[in-house]
């Protein structure tokens, strides 16, 4: 082949900067077998003959992911930014924010270093320097590219995403360097230590969303710093600015949290030896939030996530039953293998059915039909009122301190509107939702979770508008006691003494070969609840975690 090169020549090719803004490192892993210029990066120009070409379908070679990866990370080394957007597959997006990069973000002297291609994908290093005025500080991280067909002519181009030229960039945010609009805080803990990302890995967006809501509020003074400002789409989402590097300190105001040191830490090690896990902990008789952790940085899914919760959800179902009288712990109820509704036959885990049951024996045993056996007696708003006006869910009105996405349970007919029963449908939560579920049940009432106390800046905590009756109340705690001990929570709850209760969840998601798991619980005066993505069933997955914070809190 013409263009290619000894690997051992290749290596010996250093860093340079060129037009003393950018160099490109070409001789990483993987990209040394290819020359940079030649007739394989040639062929990439849009030339007629090229045009002229039929389009190219296929898998992509390793020699067309090295071509055109090499081509984008040494124009864009180089400066040349037009150059470099044209070798995405959206040559406007990528020029506006890789123009944006040196001049706003204010970002210079650049080394960009590939590793290995993974297929498309094409990881690289980042070394920089960040200069706004008199002040300078190094920049490091990392990054990835993926290359993929254009549209068409079928051309090898990096596939354009604003997370190329920063992993925490979503669609519509900007890199800024400058004197920062909003002071920094120094966030801590319920007994008054500080709080970090460092210590506690999970705290990242929840110290972002602290300053954004507390910073102009708590005293404090604006440094200079390289920070992402968010875009409508993130905002959409309630993702807070992030600060990525400090070039000058500001003096930071001060925030006490409701967070408990120790549960924290532990809280943290849970979730760390599970991917994709996520867990809340909470004070029934205050609402007050005591840990808060998530194995995968950055997206704070424990707050802000929008899962189906599963079979989780039959707390709230199983208190509307009740509550209308088609349910009564002790009374026979309907566990069918299959129950068809709405166009939909449903089914129970590996298609069991229990015979001459009583609903406490459905409960525990997370039976599906028992629930959605009820919808043709039910109105299609029925649960939406149940989980806003007991639980205080779905109204987007929760005043946490950060930011939080408050559970949905929309109102929908037919079989969604049966799905929606056992957690499923349209029905979307996160640990700090079904957290507050079962707070709800432990303290007989809606207690708004909180992070920061409303007496630092007398905002107003959500209410529910209603409390469930006693004998509904006593009999939902009946149910989720006999469940943490006999049912399908007995296992991860065995050693989780004194005054208990449980439900275990197991979500399907489409195209995701093993459900979410997910376990809500209370012991005591603690409320917890967890999930484990595409892990399996909640009770082994989600469950341990959930009682290993209960006991460590206990």
């Amino acid at each position: 082949m013409g263009n290619r090169v000894r690997a051992g020549e290749r290596r010996k090719t250093r860093p340079a900067v060129l037009g003393g803004v950018i160099a490109v490192v070409v001789g990483g892993a993987g990209f040394g077998a290819y020359a940079l210029y030649g007739g394989g990066a040639a062929a990439e120009d849009g030339s007629a003959s090229t045009r002229a070409e039929a389009a190219k379908t296929g898998p992509l070679s390793p020699e067309e992911v090295t071509t055109a990866a090499e081509r984008f990370l040494t124009a864009w080394g180089a400066g040349k930014v037009d150059e470099a957007a044209a070798a995405t597959d959206d040559p406007k997006a990528a020029a506006a924010l890789l123009k944006a990069y040196a001049e706003d973000a204010g970002i210079r002297n650049v080394t960009l270093t590939p590793a290995a291609p993974a297929g498309g994908e094409v990881p690289f290093s980042v070394k920089g320097t960040v200069s706004y005025e008199e002040a300078g500080k190094p920049l490091t991280y990392d990054s990835a590219l993926t290359v993929v067909r254009r549209g068409g002519d079928g051309a090898p181009r990096v596939d354009w995403q604003p997370s190329v030229v920063h992993p925490d960039l979503k669609e519509g945010d900007k890199l800024v360097t400058g004197e920062a609009g909003t002071p920094p805080v120094k966030a801590l803990d319920r007994d008054g230590g500080e709080l970090t990302a460092e210590k506690y890995p999970s705290l990242g967006s929840v110290l972002d969303g602290l300053r954004e809501k507390y910073g102009e509020k708590a005293g404090g003074e604006a440094g200079v710093e390289l920070r992402i400002v968010r875009g409508k789409e993130s905002e959409k989402a309630k993702l807070s600015d992030k600060t990525l590097l400090e070039l000058s300190e500001g003096t930071p105001g001060t925030v006490r949290t409701t967070l408990s040191p120790s549960l924290q830490a532990a809280a943290e090690e849970q979730v760390a030896a599970k991917k994709r896990a996520s867990v809340v902990v909470l004070r029934p008789s205050t609402g007050e939030i005591l840990a808060v952790a998530n194995s995968s940085r950055g997206f704070n899914a424990a707050f802000q996530g929008s899962l189906a919760p599963g079979s989780t959800m039959k707390v709230i179902t199983a208190s509307m039953l009740i509550e209308k009288g088609l349910a009564s712990m002790d009374e026979k109820h309907p566990c069918p293998k299959y129950f068809s509704y709405g166009g939909w036959k449903f089914q129970n885990d590996d298609k069991f059915e229990i015979k001459d049951g009583t609903f406490k024996a459905s409960f525990a045993r997370s039976c599906n039909t028992a629930f959605i056996s009820q919808a043709p007696e039910l109105k299609n708003d029925d649960l939406t009122k149940q989980a806003q006006q007991v639980f205080g869910l779905g109204m987007n009105n929760w005043q946490v301190g950060v930011p939080t996405f408050d559970g949905a349970v929309p109102v929908q007919s037919a079989a969604p509107m049966g799905a929606s029963l056992i957690g499923q449908g349209g029905v979307r939560m996160n640990p700090l939702n079904m957290a507050s579920v079962s707070a709800t049940v432990k303290a007989g009432v809606f207690h708004q979770p909180y992070l920061v106390s409303p007496e630092v800046d007398g905002r107003s905590l959500a209410t529910a508008s209603r409390t469930m009756s006693a004998d509904t109340l006593a009999q939902l705690r009946e149910l989720m006691s006999y469940t943490a001990s006999y049912g399908t929570a007995a296992e991860a709850m065995a050693g989780v003494g004194g005054d208990r209760g449980a439900k275990t969840g197991s979500a399907e998601v489409d195209g995701q070969k093993k459900p979410n798991g997910w376990f809500t619980a209370y012991r005591g005066d603690l409320a917890a609840a967890g999930v484990v993505q595409a892990a399996g069933h909640g009770g082994s997955t989600a469950g341990p975690i959930v009682a290993a914070l209960l006991k460590a809190g206990g």
